[in-house]
C-alpha cells in the first residue's frame, strides 16, 4: 500500500525545478515559485489554478509574466490531477475491500 504517496502525492524525487538555472536565469526563480505547490491541498491548488487561467485569458500581461503564469498553472493542474488520482485509488481500494466483506446475495 502506498499510503504516504496517496496522502501527499506531490513527492517526486526526480523533479528539481531549479536544477538547470545556469541555462535559464529565470528558471531558479520560477522553481522557487513552484515549490509551495507541493504542500497545497486540492482545494488550494484548484482555486489558484482558476485564478491563473482567468488572468491568462484576460491577457495584457508581459511575456515573462505570462510564461511564469503558464508554468505555475501547469504545476497547479498537475498537483490537482495527482490529488484526484490518489483519491480515486483510495476509493477503488475501499470499494474492493467492501466487495470482499459483503456476503453473497444469491
Amino acid at each position: 500500500m502506498t499510503q504516504s504517496t496517496e496522502q501527499n502525492p506531490g513527492q517526486n524525487p526526480e523533479q528539481n525545478p531549479g536544477q538547470n538555472s545556469r541555462d535559464d536565469p529565470g528558471q531558479s526563480f520560477a522553481g522557487a515559485q513552484l515549490e509551495d505547490i507541493e504542500t497545497m491541498s486540492y482545494e488550494q491548488a484548484r482555486e489558484e489554478l482558476i485564478a491563473v487561467v482567468t488572468k491568462l485569458e484576460t491577457g495584457g500581461a508581459p511575456l515573462e509574466e505570462s510564461l511564469a503564469l503558464w508554468q505555475r498553472g501547469e504545476a497547479l493542474a498537475d498537483r490537482c490531477e495527482r490529488w484526484l488520482d490518489g483519491a480515486s485509488a483510495r476509493l477503488e481500494e475501499v470499494r474492493r475491500s467492501l466487495e470482499g466483506a459483503e456476503p453473497d446475495q444469491d
